[in-house]
This record gives C-alpha cells, structure tokens and sequence, in this order.
C-alpha cells in the first residue's frame, strides 16, 4: 500500500515538514515518486519511521536513529521498551501498535495491547492509548485512511478486549438509571459505544446495549416496553446537514421521556439546530465526569 507525506504525518504523529528535514539531513526514509512527483511512501517506509517516532521519543537524537542498521533498531526498541510503564512510552504504544496492526501481526498487536492494559487498566489504556491509536488511523472520524482490511483487522481486536472486560463485570443490582445504547441505522463502527458500555457498568447503571445500526422503529420498541432514562448514540459519519438534523429530530421526539446524551463527529453534530435539550459529549472527561456526579 502506498502512503502520502500526509497520511504518514497522520499515522506517525510527526509533522510532515519534519519528515521532510529526517529525509534530506539523515537519509531516514527513500520514498518513490508519482508521475506528478508526489513523495509515495510503501508499507516499509511507513514501519520505519514508526519505529524512528519511537526511539525518537524516548530520548535517542533522529541523527542517531538514522544510522543504524534495521536489526539494531528492533534490538533498542527491546531493550528500552521491555516493560513500558509511563507516560513516557505512550507513543512507543501507540506507534507499534499500528506498526504491527497495518502488517497484520496479531500476536504482537495482542501482546502490546495486552500489556498496556495490564500497565493503566482498561480505562487509561482507552483514554491514552486506544483512543488516540484509533483517531491517527481515522477510524474514530472515518476519514478512510487506511484500508478496510486493516480497519476490520485493528477494530475486531479492541472490540475482542473491550468485550472481555465487560463480560467480566457484575450485573447492576441496583441503578441510578437505565442506559439504552446504540447507532444509528448507517453507522457501524461501535468501539466508543462499547467502551461506554464498560464505563457505565463500571458504574453500576444498568445498560441497554443494542449496537451498531438500528432503525429507529426498534428504538421506539424499546420506549414501549422499558422505561428508559438515558439515550447515548455515536454519529461519526459524515452526512448531509438535512438528514443529520432529520434524524435528530426523530429521535428527539421517540426519545422525549428520556435524557439524550450525543457523542461522535463535531463537524456533524456542530451543524446540528435546536439540540439545546440534547447533551453533547466532546471529550471522555466530559463523560467521566457525568458518571462521577451524575
């Protein structure tokens, strides 16, 4: 697969005029050039400079970096990250961890992704690195920068662990409130509403987990049945301001008994008219916080 200057600023975190400046100074990428002589980088190239970003971050100068061989950088990055246990290591974390997702490296994915829970609990590892890992890749505001094989591949993963920890917790016995969980009809991409899940049975509140892409006549099944306190939905893919706000009022008018909370994609939501009643989640201290003083 071929990647553009752009997309490697994306994955990697470093800013493309850097790149650039490793490139001429240090020699520390050869990219290939399109027929317009645009910089095309290949799988190779983009594992390299995850790795730099790594060793980078944990204190080795670039010049450094750059003039060793390919088995001395797999030898440090053993050797410093061995057992990564701060903030210091989050962007070894998270560049590796795409570093082994784009080659479809399971076990390796598994066993970083394992530790770094095992290191900050599901939580922090979510906040710190999960959340970002899934932002550079695109997949939480499906920019649509990495393939979808890949794309199936990293989520199935996150979505495996995440699974696991919620099946692990106890049943509310007792609640402050019933959760009805879901997205709407055209999203499909549930890993935020399924940390959400977690997070509100960490709390104890009683959840309603119905998933990805539910139509709203099902949404209105649940009203006439259960009574519902809270209503908590992604919208993360891009649509048109007309359907956007169509939906939300629908929505809006199935869900009146209840309190409605919103997450997902600022650029659609941000255009969205008389929300004043809907609770806007823009951060997961937003949401967190709710959860501690409901």
């Amino acid at each position: 697969m071929n990647y553009s200057i752009s997309d490697l600023e994306q994955l990697s975190g470093i800013h493309s005029h850097t790149i650039r400046i490793w490139e001429q100074r240090y020699n520390a990428l050869t990219p290939s050039r399109s027929e317009g002589n645009t910089r095309l980088y290949d799988d190779k190239q983009l594992k390299k400079l995850l790795n730099i970003a790594s060793l980078n971050k944990s204190g080795l100068k670039i010049s450094k970096i750059c003039s060793l061989s390919e088995q001395d950088v797999d030898q440090l990055l053993n050797e410093h990250f061995s057992y990564p246990s701060d903030d210091e290591h989050l962007e070894y974390y998270i560049s590796q961890l795409i570093s082994h997702g784009l080659a479809f490296d399971e076990l390796s994915f598994n066993r970083l992704l394992d530790d770094g829970i095992a290191q900050f609990g599901l939580s922090d590892c979510y906040r710190k690195i999960i959340y970002p890992l899934l932002v550079r890749l695109g997949l939480m505001w499906r920019k649509d920068d990495i393939c979808p094989a890949h794309e199936h591949f990293l989520s199935n993963i996150i979505r495996q662990k995440i699974f696991t920890h919620i099946n692990n917790l106890p049943l509310a016995k007792s609640s402050s409130g019933t959760w009805l969980l879901f997205l709407p009809e055209d999203e499909d991409h549930d890993i935020g509403l399924l940390f959400a899940n977690y997070m509100l049975k960490m709390h104890h509140h009683q959840v309603i987990f119905l998933g990805s892409k539910v139509p709203l006549d099902s949404i209105e099944k649940v009203f006439s049945t259960l009574n519902v306190d809270h209503v908590l939905l992604f919208m993360v893919k891009s649509r048109s301001e007309t359907t956007s706000q169509k939906y939300i009022d629908q929505l809006s008018s199935l869900c009146s008994s209840a309190k409605i909370h919103l997450a997902g994609n600022g650029q659609v939501i941000g255009k969205l008219k008389n929300i004043g009643h809907i609770n806007w989640f823009k951060t997961l201290d937003e949401f967190e916080k709710l959860l501690q003083y409901p």
